[in-house]
């Protein structure tokens, strides 16, 4: 019989005394999903241009999958969870997927990164559903620039989705920029204004390789030394913040009226030694690194478990718990989870111990941005 053992019960059942740490020493608790590779704009450092094959729809993870996968790894120690894209907000009825993470045990925030242009309309569901912190992308307050960088218009829907999230004080709201040298440079005082004025943080991350034109380069990237100095020129003395968790990828400073500011230098000044990160891809891969070039498949197992969970709560068994088919689902529920665990656990066991995106050999992933997940 199996009356005794409810679906949540084994599902949640997976050790957990065996959390996810790699050969040096790093421990994993962050997981990035990715919902969808679509989006709306075109942003020069994610994006090519022109048409964009986005996979069909039907290749993407279910929300059923998403939530056995968070389901795992929650078991094994993941904390921390944020959902993004492409654009997230593009992935339909979003907020049913948050209801369905929330609730997980050992699951502590599920956020949301987001470009904000639809924000604003869906924010009450995702509220509500549990959402904890959403981070939008604010790399200008001038639509000339906006629209130079991510070739579309729209930015008052960005302010609009910002202005929308300072009005729920129950979510925290964290501002990104990314500066092109040719293109927003002279934007950066305007936004660090604009965030100390909302009471914001805004972090500033370097440029990567992994756009999709694949036109990178060193001179179109603005260090956050660079950055660093401007703000310092106009505003005043920055001072180091201790960092409340080592592998915040974010190294924040503070001015002299308190506000701060951040600095995601992945590219001058790596954070590799602390990461604590792991991703997940709209069609399900696993991916231990951004720049990483192998990638762990597993569609499959999470089909088969959300397979199970739909026939162990449906009402085809609500009253045969007793049969032979019925009895067989936990051992086979079991089973399967067991088979991701071992996946992830390949995974993590493979990552390097940095980036490499010095290395004299280094190329980008095949994926851009957009196709694996900020």
């Amino acid at each position: 019989m199996i009356s005794s053992m409810t679906p949540e019960r084994i599902r949640d059942d997976v050790q957990r005394e065996l959390p996810l740490v790699d050969r040096f020493q790093r421990a994993h608790r962050s997981l990035r999903v990715s919902v969808t590779d679509v989006c709306n704009i075109r942003c020069q450092y994610c994006m090519p241009d022109g048409k964009v094959p986005f996979m069909p729809s039907e290749r993407h993870l279910s929300f059923g999958q998403l939530a056995e996968f968070v389901r795992v790894t929650a078991s094994l120690g993941v904390t921390h969870y944020r959902l993004t894209g492409g654009e997230p907000l593009m992935r339909p009825d979003l907020y049913k997927l948050i209801e369905l993470l929330v609730p997980i045990r050992g699951v502590q925030e599920v956020a949301l990164t987001t470009n904000g242009m639809f924000l604003a309309e869906q924010l009450p569901q995702l509220v509500s559903a549990g959402l904890s912190r959403v981070n939008i992308s604010l790399d200008t307050l001038s639509e000339e620039s906006f629209q130079r960088l991510s070739r579309r218009a729209g930015l008052h829907r960005v302010l609009e989705g910002i202005e929308a999230v300072l009005a729920q004080p129950g979510v925290e709201l964290r501002l990104n920029a990314l500066v092109l040298r040719d293109v927003n440079l002279d934007d950066v005082v305007d936004l660090v204004s604009f965030a100390r004025q909302r009471g914001v943080v805004i972090r500033f991350i370097e440029f990567m390789p992994l756009d999709g034109q694949r036109a990178w380069s060193q001179q179109r990237m603005v260090s956050g030394d660079e950055l660093r100095q401007r703000l310092v020129r106009h505003f005043g003395p920055l001072t180091i913040k201790p960092r409340p968790d080592s592998a915040q990828p974010s190294t924040d400073y503070v001015f002299c009226d308190g506000t701060a500011v951040g600095f995601i230098d992945s590219v001058t000044r790596p954070f590799c030694g602390n990461c604590d990160r792991l991703r997940i891809t709209s069609d399900g891969k696993i991916r231990n690194c951004l720049f990483g070039k192998q990638e762990w498949d597993v569609a499959p197992q999470l089909l088969e478990l959300a397979h199970l969970s739909q026939q162990w709560n449906s009402a085809q068994f609500e009253h045969t718990n007793t049969s032979a088919a019925a009895s067989s689902l936990p051992l086979a529920y079991s089973a399967a989870q067991q088979q991701v665990v071992q996946i992830i656990r390949d995974c993590v066991a493979a990552k390097a111990a940095a980036h490499g995106v010095h290395d004299l050999d280094f190329h980008p992933p095949e994926r851009a941005m957009y196709q694996i997940g900020g």
